[in-house]
């Protein structure tokens, strides 16, 4: 890690700006901002998961770490225990890069950081101290895609791999069920930024070793946001950009009080979604079916 890189992330802890929200609190005075964390990273859970993508999980699965908290607000959040409500453990440096390091020994084929945005001070320093203990792993950057581009940038060569979120293209609806106006202009940003720093997918054999994957939720009455986003990265990003449409959206936290969203997606709906990849030429990918994740797109 770069002198720079150290002193952009020690600052953000006394005003805190690595997100959007850029709330500028003094989290080591004990202020919380959006996100709600504090100065210690806290940690939901570490585990083999082989949940993720095909050249993420691989054969022996992905070292994922997740992390309590979150800088979105999602009103249809699966995992709202953790994001909002905060549960999970607080745990110092030093335990993170033991994580990562168990992780390795476990077999995975990758450190799959989630939800990570607002520990990256910690993170950071626990990934130098496990590369100095022996981690050889890529590090898999997996999130909401709401992100400064700043903060992208000075993770340059500490991420190999970014697993990005683009949610919405539209402004309105991302305020309406993230809580977040801006995050259609700060998504793309961001991207831009993610893909100038790691490039295209790049696999060794069937595993990431380097490069942007782009997901996307199809969320239910909105297909119109799936043809916006990918018409977007067809003709704004390129064709030969790695997406992986999910349908595993469910009605979830505080969706009962959205009725258009307080639902699965229907056949059809995700019928039209894939047929909108073949439309924009996006073939490079995955597509979550019903049953099953991780179909190649071609």
């Amino acid at each position: 890690m770069r002198g720079e890189q150290r002193d952009y992330f020690e600052s953000n802890l006394e005003a805190c700006n690595l997100c959007p929200r850029k709330c500028g609190v003094n989290r080591r005075a004990g202020q919380l901002g959006a996100c709600r964390a504090g100065a210690q990273p806290k940690v939901a859970s570490h585990c083999i998961h082989v949940g993720e993508e095909p050249p993420i999980s691989g054969s022996s699965g992905s070292g994922t770490i997740f992390f309590s908290h979150c800088t979105m607000a999602c009103v249809y959040c699966q995992n709202y225990p953790i994001s909002q409500l905060g549960h999970g453990n607080l745990v110092e440096v030093v335990d993170l890069a033991q994580m990562m390091l168990e992780l390795q020994g476990q077999g995975a084929h990758n450190i799959n950081l989630v939800t990570a945005t607002h520990f990256l001070p910690h993170i950071v320093e626990a990934i130098d101290l496990a590369r100095a203990r022996g981690l050889k792993l890529p590090i898999v950057y997996n999130d909401s895609g709401y992100e400064l581009p700043e903060t992208i940038r000075m993770l340059n060569g500490i991420v190999q791999v970014y697993l990005a979120d683009m949610r919405y293209a539209s402004p309105q609806y991302a305020a309406r069920y993230s809580g977040a106006q801006d995050y259609p202009q700060m998504n793309r940003l961001a991207i831009g930024e993610m893909l100038a720093s790691v490039g295209h997918l790049k696999c060794r054999g069937c595993l990431a070793e380097s490069g942007l994957v782009i997901r996307h939720l199809v969320l239910p009455s909105l297909v119109s946001e799936t043809a916006k986003i990918l018409e977007y990265i067809s003709s704004e990003i390129s064709k030969s950009t790695a997406v992986s449409l999910m349908s595993q959206y469910f009605p979830a936290n505080r969706a009962q009080l959205y009725p258009e969203i307080n639902r699965k997606i229907t056949r059809s709906e995700h019928d039209a979604a894939v047929a909108l990849l073949d439309r924009y030429g996006l073939c490079h990918g995955w597509i979550q079916d019903y049953g099953a994740f991780g179909r190649p797109v071609a």
